[in-house]
């Protein structure tokens, strides 16, 4: 399938497959959506509930490592350690991930070294990216995915409804809700209605906030 690099609102890239007519990330600015939806929404919540030596995240479609790059970004002044795991049927490739504008725009030296080791490090097998920051980028569907009580925070970050319904069905939400520790919380960009009965269905308690730059509302499902 056909993919192509185009910039999006706030001056960053994001990969564009025109098949689908759908993007990697909003439209509307692929790093403001990544930080409100993920960090302010997701991560900054995690911090601010207890504190927490480490901090185990699943993420729902790694991608680009943009959702992973903010986190880093986050967390890197902070004592907490990062256990980050990506889970991505088919991973960007090589090239077109050096397309990508990320570190440019962040304008970071570490953020550069950050980005460049996340993306050459092995699929499959734990690796320490940083002292504080640890990566396991597994190559797998999302339907496959068994992991029981292992994580904080979820980005749930897969293709829209629109093109991947599948992706967002209750047996999915099932095994998120599975993955996730008591009191975890998972996050999305996404707000239909359809979504947030699949999630209240398999015992999540779901917020409606409010959504990143282009988007009027995002969801918050929390495992209690």
């Amino acid at each position: 399938m056909k993919r192509e690099i185009i910039i999006t609102g706030d001056g960053s890239s994001t990969i564009h497959i025109p098949e689908w007519n759908e993007q990697y990330h909003s439209k509307h600015g692929a790093l403001q959506e990544a930080i409100h939806v993920f960090i302010n929404m997701g991560l900054l919540p995690v911090y601010a509930r207890e504190e927490l030596s480490e901090i185990s995240i699943l993420e729902i479609g790694f991608g680009t490592g943009l959702n992973a790059l903010v986190t880093y970004e986050e967390a890197r002044n902070r004592s907490n350690t990062v256990n980050y795991t990506g889970v991505e049927a088919y991973p960007v490739a090589k090239d077109e991930v050096g397309k990508l504008n990320f570190s440019e725009i962040i304008k970071d030296p570490l953020a550069v070294d950050f980005f460049n080791k996340i993306h050459e490090s092995e699929w499959g097998k734990e690796v320490e990216i940083t002292k504080s920051f640890k990566l396991t980028k597994q190559q797998k569907f999302f339907q496959d995915i068994e992991d029981i009580e292992l994580y904080d925070l979820v980005y749930f970050d897969a293709f829209g409804a629109r093109v991947q319904p599948e992706l967002w069905s209750v047996d999915i939400f099932k095994k998120m809700y599975n993955a996730l520790k008591r009191n975890g919380i998972l996050v999305t960009y996404a707000a239909k209605g359809s979504v947030r009965r699949a999630m209240l269905e398999v015992g999540f308690l779901v917020e409606r906030l409010p959504g990143p730059p282009g988007k009027r509302e995002m969801l918050r499902a929390t495992k209690k």
